[in-house]
């Protein structure tokens, strides 16, 4: 048995990319905003309240988020190294916060909240990185086109890839084992549904 809890960040509370996939960490001109007001922060909480509502005796909790949500997963893993997570799975992202502080926020880690021991952390979680096959078209709609997402790569897929080799050569030069792994979903693009579902096994023990 398992408890599915999906978190509602309005646009409201959390507006844009910045509110929501970026975490709300930084205002509108880069200065950093109080940890408290942070989405990133409403995880944990939401998992202290739940082991209390409930009486649950899990240590730890897998969890899940595709395109934005996937953006908002792996930065979460990168801000929140004390979350207790223990299966994570981004899928589809648009492109990513690189583990690489010469890269400037929101691609890369320089100017984000984000220190050497918190990147650390993030490269042993557990987490995977789950590609669509079929997105690999580089006239996606809808896609980043800034010159900062295509050095990423032309599509998703490209994308992902990049992501996870900049990781394990992060890792590699920090000697440490790296904690991620890329996944394919053959015919599958876009589709919510279908990743998904591709994604329970990498979520459940």
């Amino acid at each position: 048995e398992f408890l599915l809890v999906v978190p509602e960040f309005s646009a409201r509370d959390f507006p844009g990319a910045r509110g929501y996939s970026y975490g709300n960490a930084q205002d509108r001109d880069g200065k950093p905003r109080p940890r408290s007001t942070w989405s990133f922060e409403a995880i944990e909480a939401i998992f202290a309240d739940l082991r209390q509502r409930f009486g649950m005796t899990a240590e730890g909790y897998a969890i899940y988020g595709h395109a934005a949500g996937a953006q908002f997963v792996h930065r979460f893993l990168l801000h929140v190294p004390e979350a207790r997570v223990s299966r994570a799975v981004a899928a589809n992202a648009g492109w990513y916060a690189m583990p690489d502080f010469t890269v400037a926020w929101p691609y890369g880690l320089q100017g984000s909240a984000v220190r050497e021991e918190q990147l650390r952390h993030a490269l042993q979680a557990s987490l995977t990185l789950l590609l669509g096959a079929e997105n690999s078209v580089p006239d996606e709609p809808g896609r980043r086109w800034t010159q900062e997402a295509l050095m990423q790569g032309p599509h998703r897929v490209a994308r992902g890839e990049a992501f996870f080799t900049a990781g394990r050569a992060a890792a590699a030069e920090r000697g440490i084992a790296l904690g991620w792994q890329l996944a394919t979903v053959p015919g599958a693009g876009q589709d919510s549904d279908l990743m998904a579902a591709a994604a329970i096994p990498y979520l459940l023990p």
